[in-house]
Parts: C-alpha cells; structure tokens; sequence
C-alpha cells in the first residue's frame, strides 16, 4: 500500500518443499517490479528462508510478512541488483521515479476490495 509500488498489483508464488518444515519454502515474484532486492526472474533476497538462516518453526505468515516488508522497503543491504542498490543508494529521487513508471507499466491493475 505504499509508494513506490502501490499503483500496481504483484503476483508471487511460494512454494513449500516437500520436506517443509525442515526445508524452507521459496518466493518467486511473478510479475516484473524494479527493486534491488529482485532478480529479473523473480528471485527474491529473502535471508528469513535462506538455508543458513531457516528454522522449521517459522510459520508461512511470517514469510509473506517479511516478503511484504521487503517488497515495501527497498534495502541496499538486501540485494540481488547491485546496480538498482547503487541506484537507491546514490540517487534515490531517480530511483524511486523508475520504480513508480515500472510499477505504472509492468504491475497488474489493483482492485479495491468491495465494501462491506
């Protein structure tokens, strides 16, 4: 719900191994987006399911939490992009103007939910 990306919808999948818990699951954004913390194919820096750092207590909630914060809160320490990490780091306002048109040209359209 906040800039850069509200103007847009994102899809993801997440996908449980069939070993979870014990194994964690693993993020993919479908639908392109201009973020540091994003490959472009959709691979997200994401340390909470990484193997080193995975615990089999931690619910799927919890990963669509932090998926969701990430996603909100481009962070130059979580990175995939090195040169939009560069990019947010040293020229924020360009970075964040080619986010919203990326969001405005690649993201789903947004549909409110109806009201009760």
């Amino acid at each position: 719900n906040n800039p850069l990306y509200n103007a847009g919808a994102f899809r993801f999948e997440l996908t449980f191994s069939p070993h979870h818990p014990l194994a964690p699951p693993r993020a993919i954004i479908r639908t392109s987006i201009y973020h540091p913390g994003v490959d472009p194919q959709g691979q997200v820096c994401q340390p909470l399911t990484s193997p080193e750092h995975w615990e089999p207590t931690t619910r799927a909630v919890q990963v669509l939490q932090d998926l969701l914060w990430l996603l909100e809160n481009p962070d130059p320490q979580r990175v995939l992009r090195q040169d939009l990490a560069r990019e947010l780091q040293d020229h924020p306002e360009d970075f964040m103007r080619r986010a919203e048109e990326h969001t405005r040209r690649y993201a789903e359209p947004r549909h409110d939910p109806p009201a009760l």
